[in-house]
């Protein structure tokens, strides 16, 4: 409870005049638009995701970068462009997710690129696999001033976690996230806060106790049972778990499976945040792993042109119209992390 009531602290101490302005223009556009019918956008998004690579040293099934599947190009963020990106967005920004697809610290500059972030007074945050957390760059991660650290964990046993974490080894993720917080002990260091993430899936379902156990432990700052995405999903997959509460979809009497999601057309990731893929797309959010809905280019043009372009207003006005018309929706599920 103390170190979720430190982070809550931490997140809320980055506040400042313009963020809060910004977000409160933020929220009443999304609802004067929901209630209208007309798509209205007034501020700048309070979070976005930028991506530092599509590269993963794993190849875990339902992602696109395990399966090496995309139709878009492999590459590293430029240092310039993030830059660029980030001092137009500094004021009104409040949480960055270093994250989209691919493995975070596979690229070189990933800790100078929080570093930046961070002296600008915004909330960092990552996810990672944990295989890169050797003792050198859990200090460098400490010191660089990252915030949130998410931890995939999806296995309390290798052979368990094998069976989604293909190519991982859970012993490399469990060192790592034990150099992490000894790191912030001999530092004194509060952040980043270690979430344990647990993907749930039918392999691993009955481990989900055991997880419970481990993150006391390692003594991560906490724990999140997280449901998982299956693109084939209406036949049945053997990743859906059997466990209804930590499935996104419902078993039909036909033995064929729906998403639980209504689709009630309307969407509020569409108003307060956005996803930046390493080379310059802006994708309205972390559904278009394949960057089919392109929206703009921050490499040709300043961000906030990008943000109250037509196409953008287009997009919003084509949710609010019928979410369901738009193919990424049709799997798309809020509030899918269970926190343990």
């Amino acid at each position: 409870m103390n170190r979720n009531f430190n982070d809550g602290l931490n997140f809320f101490s980055k506040l400042t005049r313009k963020r809060i302005w910004n977000a409160l223009k933020v929220i009443y556009s999304f609802y004067e638009s929901k209630f209208t019918g007309k798509a209205i956008h007034r501020g700048l998004p309070m979070s976005i995701s930028f991506e530092p690579t599509t590269s993963c040293n794993l190849r875990c099934p339902e992602c696109p970068s395990g399966l090496r599947s995309f139709t878009r190009p492999t590459g590293m963020l430029e240092e310039t462009l993030f830059k660029k990106t980030i001092n137009e967005l500094a004021d009104s920004l409040l949480y960055l997710i270093f994250y989209f697809q691919g493995e975070p610290y596979l690229h070189p500059k990933f800790l100078e690129l929080v570093k930046y972030a961070s002296q600008k007074g915004i909330y960092t945050a990552t996810s990672t696999n944990a295989h890169y957390l050797s003792d050198a760059i859990a200090r460098r991660t400490v010191e660089s001033g990252l915030d949130r650290l998410i931890v995939s964990i999806d296995g309390t046993t290798q052979d368990v976690y094998q069976q989604y974490r293909v190519g991982g080894k859970l012993e490399k993720v469990l060192d790592g996230t034990r150099n992490i917080i000894k790191w912030k002990r001999l530092l004194k260091s509060k952040t980043p806060h270690v979430v344990f993430q647990f993907l749930v899936v039918r392999p691993n379902e009955h481990q989900i106790e055991d997880v419970k156990k481990l993150a006391n432990e390692i003594g991560v700052d906490e724990l999140g049972l997280k449901t998982a995405q299956i693109y084939d999903y209406e036949q049945g997959d053997p990743l859906i778990p059997t466990i209804d509460k930590y499935s996104r979809y419902a078993q039909q009497s036909d033995g064929s499976y729906q998403i639980k999601n209504s689709m009630d057309g309307h969407c509020w990731k569409m108003w307060h945040s956005c996803v930046i893929t390493w080379d310059g797309k802006v994708v309205p959010c972390c559904f278009d792993k394949d960057a089919h809905y392109r929206l703009g280019d921050v490499s040709e043009t300043s961000f906030q042109h990008l943000w109250q372009s037509e196409a953008y207003r287009n997009f919003r006005q084509s949710l609010i119209r019928s979410r369901s018309e738009i193919e990424m929706c049709k799997n798309c599920t809020e509030g899918t992390q269970v926190w343990a």
